[in-house]
Protein backbone atom coordinates (compact mmCIF):
# COMPACT_ATOMS: atom_id res chain seq x y z
CA UNK A 1 0.00 0.00 0.00
CA UNK A 2 2.96 2.48 0.97
CA UNK A 3 4.65 1.74 -2.68
CA UNK A 4 0.98 2.86 -4.25
CA UNK A 5 1.20 6.04 -2.33
CA UNK A 6 4.99 6.55 -2.96
CA UNK A 7 4.51 5.74 -6.90
CA UNK A 8 1.64 8.60 -7.01
CA UNK A 9 3.68 10.97 -4.35
CA UNK A 10 6.35 10.41 -7.65
CA UNK A 11 4.15 11.29 -10.43
CA UNK A 12 2.54 14.11 -8.56
CA UNK A 13 6.11 16.04 -7.99
CA UNK A 14 7.28 14.86 -11.98
CA UNK A 15 4.27 17.28 -12.58
CA UNK A 16 6.39 20.46 -11.24
CA UNK A 17 10.15 21.56 -11.51
CA UNK A 18 12.37 20.37 -8.98
CA UNK A 19 12.49 23.22 -6.73
CA UNK A 20 9.08 23.13 -5.59
CA UNK A 21 9.24 19.70 -4.32
CA UNK A 22 9.63 20.79 -0.68
CA UNK A 23 7.13 23.11 -0.94
CA UNK A 24 4.20 20.81 -2.02
CA UNK A 25 5.55 18.34 0.48
CA UNK A 26 5.05 20.36 3.15
CA UNK A 27 1.81 21.52 1.72
CA UNK A 28 0.57 17.44 1.43
CA UNK A 29 2.11 17.24 4.84
CA UNK A 30 -0.21 19.72 6.35
CA UNK A 31 -3.48 18.72 4.43
CA UNK A 32 -2.80 15.61 5.60
CA UNK A 33 -2.43 16.58 9.34
CA UNK A 34 -5.50 18.79 8.82
CA UNK A 35 -7.78 16.06 7.47
CA UNK A 36 -6.83 14.30 10.21
CA UNK A 37 -7.65 16.44 12.93
CA UNK A 38 -11.11 16.87 11.15
CA UNK A 39 -11.93 13.71 10.77
CA UNK A 40 -10.94 13.03 14.73
CA UNK A 41 -12.60 16.76 15.74
CA UNK A 42 -16.02 15.73 14.35
CA UNK A 43 -15.83 11.94 15.40
CA UNK A 44 -14.16 11.85 18.62
CA UNK A 45 -17.12 10.49 20.53
CA UNK A 46 -17.08 7.72 18.04
CA UNK A 47 -13.73 7.09 18.65
CA UNK A 48 -14.09 6.88 22.38
CA UNK A 49 -16.84 4.69 22.21
CA UNK A 50 -14.90 2.69 19.90
CA UNK A 51 -12.08 2.26 22.33
CA UNK A 52 -14.52 1.93 25.55
CA UNK A 53 -16.46 -0.92 23.83
CA UNK A 54 -14.03 -2.70 21.66
CA UNK A 55 -10.27 -2.77 23.35
CA UNK A 56 -9.10 -4.90 20.58
CA UNK A 57 -9.35 -1.70 18.68
CA UNK A 58 -6.45 -0.03 20.65
CA UNK A 59 -3.79 -2.12 18.26
CA UNK A 60 -5.69 -1.36 15.17
CA UNK A 61 -5.59 2.41 16.11
CA UNK A 62 -1.80 2.08 16.88
CA UNK A 63 -0.85 1.00 13.47
CA UNK A 64 -2.98 3.37 11.84
CA UNK A 65 -1.60 5.92 13.80
CA UNK A 66 1.96 4.41 13.00
CA UNK A 67 1.36 4.30 9.70
CA UNK A 68 0.33 7.97 9.25
CA UNK A 69 3.16 8.89 10.85
CA UNK A 70 5.37 7.01 8.69
CA UNK A 71 3.18 8.69 5.42
CA UNK A 72 3.95 12.29 6.78
CA UNK A 73 7.76 11.27 7.60
CA UNK A 74 8.16 10.43 4.13
CA UNK A 75 6.48 13.16 2.59
CA UNK A 76 8.74 15.45 4.91
CA UNK A 77 11.58 13.67 3.93
CA UNK A 78 13.14 11.94 7.51
CA UNK A 79 13.37 8.36 6.47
Amino acid sequence: MINYFEQLYTQLLSFFPAFLHPFISIILAVFLIYSIYQVIKSNFIYLIALIVLLPASIPILKSLVDSVISIIKYLLGSK
